[in-house]
């Protein structure tokens, strides 16, 4: 157990951070997120309101849908990355949202400061969140809510689970299949120990969880992504809709649009060590001549991959998939190379 966000967390379980991976991508993971925080936006103009506040397309987005954005700032900078879905039974009235735990406060007071006048943003600290996450994941929730099977993916929807009211979204931060559970926080343990009975679940703590999401290729803020990276830059265009790109809007657009335009200097790329020794994160990167061009943000030991695995910035002529690069590691060079993301293959549901 390890402070964390004010939390205290599991790094792992006595069966350890290997096992635990590795029962994750085989079978079925149960991991609890409640450290995140859990907001809702409400009111006629909800929609908009957050649209003027991150690039994504809020209001399009349907009714128990959701959304994966970034909060902005004026500089184009990621202040936070969160999930949004419309839990609204009309247009987008009605918002949930998750954040990362570290930043919840924050994000709430940006909320409160700059949704406007008519919409309102609460977070929810008697609610509790729990990912069950791995090919077994909608086997073993669907003993308890057959509804589940017919969750799309980036969806969301009440459901009960042994006589407990919650909600339950098809996502995941691992690269597999699976589903995350809101509920109310007196009700966490019981539905904790109802799915750790079923014989496909493990318990799974921050270690796997960071070595399963390395190896899907996504970012952890503070670490991949923060205040002075960009979307761009962080290879994460693909959140802003087209309507946003073309029309602004948000904090940081015109930045943002200049980088779409015109490209960026540094960009976010995977790194395969072609040794066995990992690249932690601040590693140096540097090229053939020894000139850093970069750094790593996020690495260590891939264990479904069988190898060390990084991502970081290069300098973005740098950034070809297969470009020969060295990690300074301990003072010495260590050969690598750039690789395409994700590491290992996602294995997200497809309708």
């Amino acid at each position: 157990m390890v402070p964390f966000a004010g939390y205290a967390m599991p790094v792992q379980y006595p069966s350890g951070i290997l096992t635990e991976h590795g029962h994750t991508r085989s079978q079925a993971g149960l991991f609890d997120v409640s450290h995140m925080g859990q907001v809702t936006i409400s009111g006629a103009h909800a929609a908009a309101a957050l649209e003027a506040l991150v690039p994504g397309d809020i209001a399009g987005l349907e009714p128990g849908r959701m959304r994966y954005t970034l909060f902005t700032n004026d500089a184009g900078g990621i202040l936070d990355d969160l999930m949004v879905a419309n839990s609204s039974g009309g247009s987008g009235g009605r918002l949930s949202l998750v954040v990362n735990a570290a930043n919840k406060h924050a994000d709430l007071a940006h909320l409160q400061a700059n949704l406007g006048g008519g919409v309102t943003a609460v977070m929810h600290d008697d609610l509790a969140l729990l990912a069950l996450q791995g090919p077994m994941a909608v086997t073993v929730l669907g003993r308890h809510a057959p509804d589940c099977a017919a969750l799309a993916f980036m969806s969301a929807a009440a459901m009960t689970i042994g006589g407990i009211d919650c909600v339950v979204s098809r996502s995941g931060y691992t690269g597999e299949d699976g589903f995350e559970i809101s509920l109310p926080g007196d009700q966490a343990e019981a539905l904790a120990r109802l799915l750790l009975a079923e014989p496909e679940v493990a318990p799974i703590g921050l270690g796997a969880r960071d070595s399963l999401r390395l190896e899907a290729g996504l970012c952890l803020h503070g670490h991949d992504i923060d205040p002075a990276t960009t979307p761009v830059e962080a290879g994460l265009r693909w959140t802003i809709a087209k309507r946003r790109r073309d029309d602004g809007g948000f904090p940081g657009a015109a930045v943002i649009q200049r980088q779409l335009a015109e490209g960026v200097a540094r960009r976010r790329v995977g790194l395969r060590p072609e040794g066995r020794a990992p690249a932690r994160e601040g590693t140096e990167v540097a090229d053939g001549a020894g000139t850093i061009i970069g750094v790593v943000t996020s690495g260590g030991y891939g264990p479904s991959f069988g190898g060390p695995v990084a991502m970081g910035y290069v300098a973005s002529d740098h950034g070809a998939v297969d470009t020969e690069v060295a990690l300074m590691v301990r003072g010495k060079a260590m050969p690598a190379r750039v690789a395409k993301l994700p590491f290992v293959a996602t294995n997200y549901h497809k309708s």
